[in-house]
């Protein structure tokens, strides 16, 4: 521990100068040197620092089966991150065939990859008590919205929150998963931080980016332009922008993903773009 007195190291050094040879200096210098008094206040604050960052952010271990992992992110919700991450999945599951594609929907309290990815099963359990994803379209997949009623809403806090996306993590036999997909909840609540821990950013996906004019059919940026500024700040490129296009929310009400619809090329061929630059990021 590293105590900032430097007060009572100024007495000390007095004191030795008095008395070297009293037993209360002896004591008290070895009280000193055993809690490692510092009179430099920057040394103390930056040492004090990495002991609470080292306390509060868990550490970082590895997801058995698992070699890339890819986060959907964001600060806030409703800005399409589930869309988004199950488009994505599926578009690499269809353009990169022999690999082996995850999605985890981390979003405990709101499920929707069960509805977008139509899946309705319980997943059954191997002999070692874990769970077996469900798959559709070729991608693995678990939710929370597999092991509650459908519905139910999900009433937890603090401790049930993190045993719970400990079992969607840790608690499933992904099968040799090359890159697994985590769509996560939205806003900068405790769930979200402890699944990003300094990650680098691959890149920024602009959603609802633009709407098409139904009369001169000409594309209106309704949002602006913070999307490229907030690519500058980060330092990172827009890996691609997505409309505000009625298909895409269509399809995913009726579990097809627009990515494998065959409803709309210019969507596909924007998260076949997204998926290019995700695999090339991963092997950089």
């Amino acid at each position: 521990m590293v105590v900032r007195v430097p007060q009572l190291c100024l007495k000390l050094f007095l004191l030795k100068k008095m008395t070297d040879k009293s037993k209360f200096f002896r004591d008290t210098l070895a009280l000193s040197q055993k809690l490692h008094f510092s009179m430099n206040p920057k040394k103390v604050d930056q040492e004090k620092r990495a002991k609470v960052m080292s306390k509060g952010l868990p550490k970082q271990i590895p997801i058995k089966g698992v070699h890339n992992i890819i986060l959907v992110a964001s600060g806030k919700g409703g800005v399409g991150k589930s869309t988004t991450a199950v488009n994505l999945a599926t578009s690499l599951k269809l353009n990169y065939p022999a690999k082996n594609i995850g999605l985890l929907d981390a979003d405990v309290f709101g499920p929707t990859v069960p509805l977008m990815m139509n899946l309705n099963d319980t997943p059954l359990l191997t002999k070692e008590n874990l769970m077996i994803p469900l798959t559709n379209y070729g991608v693995q997949c678990m939710s929370m919205g597999f092991l509650i009623e459908k519905g139910s809403p999900v009433i937890w806090r603090g401790l049930m929150v993190m045993q719970a996306l400990e079992r969607l993590i840790r608690q499933v036999h992904w099968d040799e998963i090359d890159y697994l997909i985590v769509d996560t909840p939205p806003g900068t609540g405790d769930t979200m931080l402890s699944i990003i821990q300094n990650l680098p950013i691959a890149g920024l996906v602009e959603n609802m980016s633009n709407v098409k004019c139904t009369n001169c059919a000409s594309n209106l940026r309704i949002f602006g332009d913070g999307t490229s500024k907030l690519s500058e700040e980060l330092g990172c490129k827009i890996l691609s922008s997505l409309p505000l296009e009625g298909d895409i929310s269509m399809c995913a009400d009726e579990g097809t993903p627009i990515a494998v619809s065959g409803r709309n090329k210019d969507i596909e061929e924007c998260f076949k773009k997204i998926g290019e630059s995700v695999v090339a990021f991963c092997h950089k």
